[in-house]
């Protein structure tokens, strides 16, 4: 088994390979303010009824992109983005540049779908995390 520990921007990334095989496993664990598992549950309740407010297309992540997500994560706190099927990136690394270059969070990654979280300003804040 080959491990190999590398840092991409504000998340750490752990890879597992076996050898002869292509199997991977892939962690992504926060750095600052980790979620709770069960804060993190609440979040993936509230997401599974919303539906994408953002594609990701063939161009992938560019800096207006990255506008437009931060924008929205500003008003709504919680997003969700689909994936285009034309888009040849992976949506877990798509996930993590966005939440590093956002400062936000990432949900969860089911196929082509992204869920982002980013915590309001005391003031403005909508959602309350148990």
């Amino acid at each position: 088994m080959i491990l190999s520990v590398c840092t991409v921007w504000n998340l750490t990334i752990i890879n597992k390979e076996r050898k002869g095989g292509s199997r991977r496993c892939r962690e992504w664990l926060l750095r600052e303010n980790p979620m709770t598992s069960k804060q993190r549950a609440y979040l993936k309740s509230l997401a599974m009824v919303m539906e994408p407010i953002l594609q990701v297309g063939k161009g992938s992540v560019t800096p207006e992109f990255t506008a437009s997500v931060a924008e929205a994560l500003e008003a709504r706190e919680l997003i969700k983005i689909s994936v285009l099927q034309n888009c040849l990136d992976d949506p877990k690394e798509i996930a993590s540049v966005l939440a590093e270059r956002t400062k936000s969070q990432v949900v969860q990654v089911i196929g082509k779908k992204i869920v982002l979280y980013k915590e309001g300003k005391k003031d403005k804040k909508k959602i309350q995390l148990p």
